[in-house]
């Protein structure tokens, strides 16, 4: 950057800042040291930045979940424990959800409440790595949610992982067998609608996965905390098609992650749901008895790890979300009609960055472009994911690096939600005076 540029934000003030925080090589930043260092900025700057780096809702919970909690703390309930498995009405209105909107078979007793999706996976992560002695590492379908990586590094697990840039279509099942083929993948996790690229496998690619998971006896956990939220297809019916793809068509042993937090915009209550097939959840494995006493995986799950992390999740939220779950599956609460803003958001900003020289790094689904949606990837020119992500702070304007999500790619990862249409004309004057700096 040449010091003598004009930009909204002082150059020596963002210098100083990323000096502070000892972020000589942005590539290597996380997700919420780039929030401190934007706080920073914008407290001793007073401008207010485009906010791209975190993954937050920006939009208002339904009061469908809100009065739901309300009245089950009226009624008491903060004062008693919940049980560990979850209480009945959200097991039911869980089931119940899936069928509705995936078509696919979970019991009640399977679908239990988590304190967000981070705590399924990490309980998901700590029972498949005890499966078989031999089978000592998950396997991320990249890019992917950075904090499941530390997770792995906080339970000591191994961990490998792939860019699916190069790989999709076929190519993902030469791949993942290179893999799986050691004998050493316990379980692979990936997320559709994908975070932070907003890839949607194809159903092709699901049995690809499915069918492997199969073959190898691996675990699938699939994260699906934007549910439903590729809006080329109309996935807002109940029981009827299209309906959210998932690799539980193609194998009987796999874990859905489903959060509150985005398609719900219930954020706040970090109260998520891990969805266990039937078949694995009652699967009997040798070496759960001798490390935890318990034979099923669904018994370890809960009465030993949920049991030793939290001891359940928040019993009024509970309530909140069993709420919500039925309204959807009764066709009363359009829950992606109210997210569709995000989409809205995602086609206007993505063509400000495009007509300003910015590219879409991520922007297929085979011969299919992406949808617009909560994320999305660009580069400029030749520069580093960190290089870019530096640049644009001195405009005013905040992403995290591809670099982080496991991506091999440079380029940034822009998320949509907290920036409104009411500020698209500073987006633009921002992006205009950046590719004006740098012609």
């Amino acid at each position: 950057m040449q010091q003598h540029l004009s930009t909204p934000i002082s150059i020596e003030l963002v210098d100083k800042i990323l000096e502070k925080y000892q972020l000589e090589d942005l590539n290597q930043a996380t997700i919420r040291e780039i929030v401190s260092v934007v706080n920073d900025i914008e407290e001793e700057s007073g401008e207010k930045y485009i906010r791209m780096e975190m993954g937050v809702p920006g939009l208002k919970p339904s009061t469908i979940g809100t009065n739901a909690e309300i009245n089950a703390l009226q009624r008491g309930v903060a004062s008693k424990y919940p049980m560990l498995e979850g209480i009945k009405e959200l097991k039911q209105a869980a089931s119940s959800f899936v069928k509705a909107f995936m078509n696919l078979d979970i019991s009640p007793e399977g679908c239990v409440p988590t304190v967000g999706s981070m705590q399924a996976s990490y309980a998901n992560f700590l029972v498949t790595g005890q499966l078989y002695p031999e089978k000592d590492t998950v396997l991320f379908i990249d890019p992917g949610f950075p904090v499941q990586k530390q997770q792995l590094d906080v339970l000591g697990y191994k961990y490998e992982s792939f860019d699916v840039y190069d790989f999709r279509g076929e190519a993902l099942r030469e791949k993942l067998e290179s893999y799986f083929s050691t004998g050493r993948i316990a379980s692979v996790i990936y997320s559709n609608p994908n975070n932070p690229t907003w890839i949607c496998f194809t159903d092709s690619e699901l049995r690809i996965i499915g069918e492997l998971a199969t073959k190898y006896d691996v675990v699938i956990i699939e994260d699906l905390a934007y549910f439903a939220m590729d809006f080329r297809k109309d996935l807002s019916c109940p029981f009827e098609e299209p309906y959210q793809a998932s690799v539980g068509r193609y194998t009987d042993h796999y874990v859905l992650l489903i959060s509150s937090s985005k398609a719900f915009s219930y954020a706040g209550q970090r109260t998520g749901l891990m969805c266990v097939s039937d078949k694995l959840f009652h699967r009997k494995y040798d070496h759960l008895q001798k490390r935890f006493g318990l034979p099923k995986y669904g018994q370890v799950l809960v009465s030993r790890v949920l049991y030793s992390l939290s001891s359940g999740t928040s019993h009024s939220a509970q309530y909140a979300l069993a709420a919500m779950l039925k309204a959807a599956s009764d066709g009363k609460f359009k829950f992606l009609d109210e997210v569709k803003e995000y989409g809205i958001r995602g086609g206007w900003m993505k063509e400000l960055f495009l007509s300003n020289g910015f590219e879409l790094i991520y922007d297929r689904d085979m011969n299919e472009p992406l949808a617009d949606g909560f994320y999305f990837t660009v580069r400029y020119g030749n520069m580093s994911g960190g290089e870019l992500l530096k640049e644009l702070l001195y405009y005013g304007i905040s992403a995290i690096t591809l670099g982080k999500t496991g991506s091999k790619q440079q380029g940034l990862r822009a998320c949509v939600s907290q920036t409104g249409k009411e500020r698209f004309a500073e987006l633009k004057e921002r992006l205009e005076l950046f590719r004006n700096n740098h012609t």
